[in-house]
């Protein structure tokens, strides 16, 4: 074999040594991406379905028939106690007020009167914004210092005609609701998402004063015990 023959072999092998390199770079940085798509697949639209199971209320509740029925509106039922806490949901006493006798044919509407009126029980709602006992909202401070709506957290569930889906973290017990359905940040309206970042973004453009942490009279202190 001549020299140049021998340099000829010397260079195809070297090309193709560079061609597999190549290739094997592309192959890894290939399922690289596909690991990453996947990974992002499974912990945004996977996982949190295996997390969360869904649970029924008691019975459907209308809230756009209670609200043409009633003159204050949410105030009706969700109201501020004279000592500035919010009452939350309703007990049957004030479902009485208008329940005292059947209103109506719906299916719902027997099955509170018969199971709960009748009995004289308090319905087990399935609380959707039900707080960890380690945090403290207050609603008087949001609502009536800060005037905010209820539609800000709550998102539109005045005008819902049946109750929504209740979601519960099967690790933690507590509801999808308190900290909004979207866990990537990316939110069309305020209620998609209430955590901590969306707290202090809130709280930061509408200028609220905080204390220092160290006087245990502010900060993190004022919501978490």
């Amino acid at each position: 074999m001549s020299g140049s023959e021998e340099k000829f072999i010397h260079i195809d092998a070297a090309e193709a040594a560079d061609v597999r390199e190549k290739g094997s770079g592309a192959t890894i940085t290939l399922f690289f991406l596909l690991g990453i798509i996947a990974s992002m697949l499974v912990g945004w639209v996977v996982f949190p379905k295996l997390l969360y199971s869904q649970k029924e209320q008691p019975f459907s509740f209308n809230h756009v028939v209670h609200q043409a029925e009633v003159e204050e509106g949410c105030q009706s039922c969700h109201f501020f106690r004279t000592d500035g806490s919010f009452s939350g949901i309703p007990k049957l006493d004030a479902c009485l007020e208008c329940h005292a006798e059947i209103l109506g044919q719906s299916e719902e509407e027997a099955y509170f009167y018969k199971e709960y009126v009748q009995k004289n029980r308090e319905v087990p709602w399935l609380v959707y914004s039900r707080q960890p006992d380690c945090v403290f909202f207050s609603h008087a401070a949001h609502v009536m210092g800060g005037k905010m709506d209820c539609v800000t957290c709550h998102g539109h569930i005045g005008e819902s005609e049946e109750s929504p889906i209740y979601e519960e973290n099967r690790i933690t017990g507590y509801s999808r609701n308190i900290w909004g359905r979207n866990i990537a940040g990316m939110k069309k309206n305020t209620w998609d998402r209430m955590k901590m970042d969306d707290c202090a973004a809130c709280h930061k453009e509408a200028q609220v004063k905080q204390t220092s942490v160290q006087t245990l009279k502010g900060g993190c202190f004022k919501c978490h015990k």
